[in-house]
């Protein structure tokens, strides 16, 4: 065999893996020329934060300029310092073009900060922890005038600066074949449809589905022990609260790889 016929050969293989792996003659790819970091879940872990970002910078190092960076949202709750994740989010060098998404979480803190009342959802998943991140006590009891007093403190110490960057997210994010959003998207429903909802809540529907959504969709939401590779979309919450462990994934072209903490 020749080594042009070999060069054939190998490339009718690496297209048929991309027909079984993506349903399509070539694998999904970003533009030529730029490479592309998308994080996971932060949830209030400053160190594995800094940890990663510091990772990112040294790989990023001597690639493509300007590279993208993205995060998938949850950067609140459950973690201890939500207050310094974003005064560090905030502070990031201008030679990444970055992109900020809204998970559900970052929806509940607007929607304390508007009414009081919805503490009662949101103390099931982090408020206290977020709370006490910027001073504030929170609520001993489902009491509707301790929480208003909550809510009050709240609003007072709470960074101006903070709730621009919380009322300016984006709820998806697209980079050639790859959508980025928190949570999912619906089956059945045109990317360009989704509702705000479903990019930040989804869970099963999503998750279980073998749709072609048209796009590889990058998401996190659902925290896993290992980043999660499907055809149609690619996991990346590794439960930084929990473990320690926050991901990020990288592409470039057709790679797609992965750092971690």
């Amino acid at each position: 065999m020749t080594r042009a016929t070999a060069g054939e050969a190998k490339g009718k293989r690496r297209r048929s893996l991309g027909e079984r792996l993506f349903g399509s003659k070539a694998p999904p790819a970003i533009p030529a020329g730029r490479r592309a970091y998308i994080v996971g879940d932060i949830h209030g872990c400053l160190a594995p934060l800094d940890r990663l970002l510091d990772a990112i910078a040294r790989d990023a190092a001597g690639g493509p300029a300007k590279p993208f960076l993205a995060f998938v949202g949850d950067y609140v709750d459950r973690g201890p310092d939500y207050k310094g994740v974003i005064d560090r989010l905030l502070a990031l060098p201008d030679e990444f073009e970055t992109h900020f998404l809204k998970g559900n979480h970052e929806q509940s803190v607007l929607d304390f900060l508007r009414d009081p009342q919805t503490y009662r959802l949101w103390k099931g998943f982090g408020a206290q922890e977020t709370l006490l991140s910027y001073g504030v006590r929170p609520p001993k009891f489902d009491d509707l005038q301790a929480i208003g007093e909550a809510q009050a403190r709240f609003q007072q110490v709470f960074p101006e600066a903070h709730r621009r960057f919380l009322e300016t997210l984006e709820l998806s994010w697209s980079v050639g074949d790859y959508l980025v959003v928190h949570a999912g998207v619906r089956p059945g429903i045109a990317l360009d449809n989704q509702s705000a909802e479903d990019l930040m809540w989804i869970r099963d529907d999503f998750l279980f589905s073998s749709n072609n959504f048209g796009k590889v969709i990058v998401h996190g939401h659902t925290p896993v022990e290992n980043p999660v590779r499907r055809p149609n979309r690619i996991g990346i919450d590794t439960g930084a609260y929990a473990t320690g462990r926050l991901t990020a994934l990288v592409l470039e072209g057709a790679e797609c790889r992965f750092l971690h903490t």
